[in-house]
């Protein structure tokens, strides 16, 4: 059985991604082979290809897709042949038309959720419920708090922005742009700061009255995490989940000391994902808030299999908002 797919031999640029025919045999144990109907977009698809993060070649990218199930293996209970599922897993591989990948990860998509919002949603949803729902500071978070989210306007910001309105939760967003600032404020950020204009620092302590945020959620790394700390109130979290600009360097621990006893972490979505109990628990909770209408998934970019490359370069350039999907 053949399949189209995209592959990189070696890191590097997008002009690295090859469109190529592959191979795909029959799922063994705790496996399920899948049709994509979409497959969803990421910036870690962009370290991955670049080398940031270290993977063995040739490498099929790709973390997210939805689709349909052709043939379950041995071992393999909750899902069976026919049924429209949704996934975020490793390995990597999703950027093709069908591929046998391990069950563990993959749900069954509701009825309710179409395949391209199921493809754009899984990874960048289940981010923002980790995020929001399990990566708290010491103190909690209430209705009513402040919380600041760098890269607003992305695939997990705008996501991000409506849960935490759902949740109670002052959003204080940042973005690049005057445009990309309104569309977070739309999505229920309740302030959203343009740094390319404005010291983002400076304007949340005007925001929260000089008090600072309990929670920093950052993707952007290198360029913005010293910020991120001065933006805390003492007792305060900074997780650090992406490297969009490079990732943070060795820091002295004496610097969360003097900020005012400041806790900081690297979260993984995949250390969240390690079972298929909190798989699917944290996919139940992703399901029920997309299909009550409170978080609506933005699908802002379109493009074809073969056109990855394009994809890529536009994601990197920070052309994009929202989320993007590849189709077939």
């Amino acid at each position: 059985m053949k399949s189209k797919a995209i592959r990189i031999d070696r890191n590097g640029g997008p002009e690295e991604l090859k469109l190529v025919e592959v191979d795909v045999g029959e799922p063994g144990p705790g496996e399920i082979r899948v049709r994509h109907h979409a497959v969803g977009l990421n910036f870690i698809d962009t370290y991955q290809r670049s080398g940031l993060y270290k993977l063995p070649m040739p490498l099929q990218l790709g973390m997210e897709a939805a689709g349909v199930v052709e043939a379950v293996g041995e071992g393999v209970s909750h899902l069976k042949q026919g049924d429209r599922v949704a996934y975020a897993s490793q390995p990597p591989g999703a950027y093709c038309e069908l591929r046998v990948m391990p069950a563990r990860c993959v749900c069954r998509l509701p009825d309710a959720i179409d395949f391209e919002t199921g493809a754009a949603m899984m990874l960048k949803g289940l981010t923002a419920q980790y995020l929001l729902k399990k990566t708290l500071p010491a103190e909690g978070l209430e209705p009513g708090d402040h919380i600041l989210f760098h890269a607003a306007a992305g695939g997990v910001g705008l996501i991000a922005c409506q849960w935490a309105k759902a949740l109670g939760l002052q959003l204080i967003g940042t973005a690049g742009s005057d445009a990309k600032c309104q569309l977070a404020l739309d999505h229920g950020a309740a302030h959203c700061i343009n740094y390319s204009t404005g010291n983002f620092v400076e304007k949340v302590k005007e925001i929260t009255g000089g008090k600072g945020v309990k929670v920093v959620y950052d993707s952007v790394g290198k360029d913005t995490w010293q910020g991120s700390l001065d933006c805390l109130r003492p007792l305060g979290l900074l997780a650090v989940f992406g490297n969009g600009s490079g990732p943070v360097p060795p820091i002295d621990l004496g610097l969360l000391a003097g900020k005012g006893s400041l806790y900081m972490t690297r979260p993984t979505l995949f250390t969240h994902l390690a079972t298929r109990e909190s798989t699917q628990a944290m996919a139940n909770d992703l399901f029920e808030v997309v299909g009550s209408g409170a978080v609506k998934i933005p699908i802002d970019q379109r493009y074809k299999l073969e056109d990855v490359q394009q994809a890529h370069r536009d994601l990197e350039a920070r052309k994009t908002t929202g989320c993007t999907i590849l189709t077939l």
